[in-house]
This record gives C-alpha cells, structure tokens and sequence, in this order.
C-alpha cells in the first residue's frame, strides 16, 4: 500500500467533504480515491466516513486520525523539500578538455539544473582530469584513450591562416572561408619542397604546434612516428605555448596547430582534417565511484560531452570508466 497516497486521499474527503470532488483535485478517478479510502479504513479497522448520507460526513475515527494523516504529509512535504536542496545544493564538478566551445559547456550546465543537478564545468588537461575521477574531486569527465578503443572519436586537423585578400580589398566576413572545406590533409604532403634560385634551398616545413590535450606521452608517440613515416623533419612537431599566443602565430601564417574544427573555426582559422584516423582523439565518459553509488554517467550527459569535444560515437557508450576500476590499463591506453 502506498501509505501517502491514501492519506492524500483521506484528507482531501475530508477538506472537501465529497469524494468527486476529492478526486478532481488529486488528478485521479473518483473509483480510485473510493478504493483508496476503503482500504485505509481496512487497514485501520474502522470505517473513516459516514456513506450513509447524501453528503459524506467524516466519523469520530476520521476526525480523531486526521491530524495525524495531516503531520504525516507535512513531514513527507517537507522531506521532499530537503531531498531537492540538498540535490541542488551539492555541486558536481566535471571536467571537459580545455578547448570545448563556452555554448556547448553553457548547455551541459543548463541540462543539470533542469533535473536538479548543478554541475560546475572545469577545463582540466587530461590527467588532471583522470586524477580528479579517482580522488572524486570530479563526479565526472572526459578520459582520453587510444581512438581505436574509445566511445567517442574527435577527429584533429591542421589550423592554418585563412587566405589574405588582396591589398586594397576589404576583408570578407568571417563566415566566408568556414565554409570552405579542404581535403584531408596526408602528412607525406607537408614535406618542405626545394625552393628556386641557383642554389635551391630547401624551405622549411610549417611547424606543427599541439596543446596540452594532445600532449601526452602515448598521443606524442604516435604522431612523431607518423611525422617520421611521412620524412618530415625532426622537431617539426612543438608543444605550444599560452593558447592565445599559438592560435596568433597560427593566424599569422608561421604555424600550423593541431586542433578539432570546432576550435579552429570558432577563431577565424581555416582547418583540414588529418587523413590518419589513429591521430585522432578517443575520449570514454568517466564517472567517479563514490561509496554506495554506482560510477555511471547519466545518459543525457553523454551526447552533451560528445557535442562539447565535436566527436560522434564510435561504440555503444552504456559502459562509462569507473574511478580506480581500471585505471592503469586506462592511463596506458590513453591518445
């Protein structure tokens, strides 16, 4: 027996004196408020209306019982009241790679406050986020991994500066070069050619600068034997600097930088797909494990994150990395 709802029942006969009108103002069928009643008077063993009547009239026991059914509902009210401050009070952090654009994170924020979570975005490199998982300073997160593995793939391209209009012409809007997509980009392609004149220098290659979340150890391996299969130069690969500083340099022509086109074009750069799909990003969604609850992220969660790195699922992404479940094979997969 749902003990609340019959003692909603109960008290509203009571307040209104009818039971249709009990009824209507519960959202229920008036058969079903009669069934409800009827088996709380069973349940107390004594009848709590006078049926017998053109009007219900609430007997000696259902006068003596209401204040008690009243205390009840009030203490279940306001019990409601603390479960969703405390729900809304508690903040769970989560973290996001440090180039995810401010509107998808603004509607990952909004999707947990519509269900009463508030959730605090923090832009993390990739193993501060697998730390903040395991000593759950993070409810939850994005954990890098090898592509082939991942539930979520981000596809990474080369920024580069958009074309210069000719002396005297003004500047197009910004949107005009977005819409202009290159063909995938083959390493082989960026070899420095030999320049003209008598003695036929050899240019330099256009140096390739990554961020901090494609610095890791097993994503840098991968993309120097790449950069070395394809006979670029050595040191051709760079870490960058402040991001301001690269995304600059890049605008101006003197670098490339290894980036999502979601990043690239939201500053003004033109951008061109890698061709080698294993220097792509792999991301699986991780939860903290917090004692008596289980290490998942909810499902509405998933597609904003994925929606936040630009990265289409790959795998179903019912399984989510559970802090200090697996976290060495993780942090050995991960690039």
């Amino acid at each position: 027996m749902d003990l609340l709802a019959h003692l909603e029942a109960y008290v509203a006969a009571v307040d209104e004196a009818s039971f249709s009108r009990a009824a209507e103002r519960l959202g229920i069928a008036q058969p079903l408020l009669s069934r409800r009643i009827k088996t709380l008077e069973e349940h107390f063993g004594g009848q709590l209306f006078d049926r017998s009547r053109r009007q219900v009239e609430t007997t000696e026991l259902g006068h003596l019982l209401l204040p008690y059914a009243q205390d009840v509902l009030d203490r279940a009210q306001r019990l409601g009241h603390v479960a969703r401050s405390a729900r809304q009070s508690a903040v769970h952090a989560v973290g996001v790679p440090a180039d995810c654009g401010p509107a998808a994170l603004a509607r990952i924020i909004r999707a947990g406050a519509e269900r009463d979570v508030t959730l605090a975005v923090r832009e993390l490199p990739p193993d501060e986020r697998v730390a903040g998982l395991a000593d759950t300073s993070l409810a939850y997160a994005l954990v890098r991994v090898a592509p082939e593995n991942a539930a979520l793939r981000v596809p990474l391209g080369l920024a580069s500066a958009p074309p210069q209009p000719p002396d005297g012409a003004a500047a197009g809007p910004p949107e005009a070069h977005r819409r202009t997509r290159r063909r995938a980009i083959h390493l082989e392609d960026l070899r420095p050619r030999r320049g003209g004149g008598a003695l036929r220098e050899r240019r330099a290659a256009m140096p390739i600068l990554t961020t901090a979340e494609d610095q890791l150890p097993a994503a840098q391996d991968r993309l120097r034997r790449a950069v070395a299969r394809a006979g670029l130069p050595e040191g051709t690969v760079r870490p960058a600097g402040p991001t301001a500083t690269a995304l600059a340099e890049t605008l101006a022509g003197q670098v490339t930088l290894l980036c999502t086109e979601p990043f690239a074009r939201r500053h003004g750069a033109n951008w061109a797909p890698l061709d080698d799909a294993s220097l792509h990003r792999g991301y699986d969604t991780g939860a903290a494990r917090r004692p008596g609850a289980a290490a998942h992220v909810p499902g509405w969660l998933v597609p904003l994150f994925a929606a936040a790195v630009g990265a289409a699922a790959t795998v179903p992404t019912t399984a989510s990395v559970a802090a200090g479940e697996d976290a060495p094979s993780r942090l050995a997969a991960r690039g």
